[in-house]
């Protein structure tokens, strides 16, 4: 979970600095490919988790 929290916040500056910096535009983009990447490392995560459930 802090890898997650890691790569959404690194993600959020990176998106900032695209914004607000002019000609840095390309951080914007790079910003934006890391929280998609951090929202599919989650998501698989929690796939594998409900998986292990024993059956009852």
């Amino acid at each position: 979970m802090a890898l997650f929290l890691f790569l959404v916040l690194v993600a959020v500056v990176l998106g900032i600095v695209g914004v607000a910096v002019e000609g840095l535009g390309y951080l914007l983009i790079i910003g934006i490919v890391v929280l998609v990447a951090a929202v599919a490392f989650i998501a698989v995560r929690w796939s594998r988790r409900s998986g292990r459930r024993p059956i009852r």
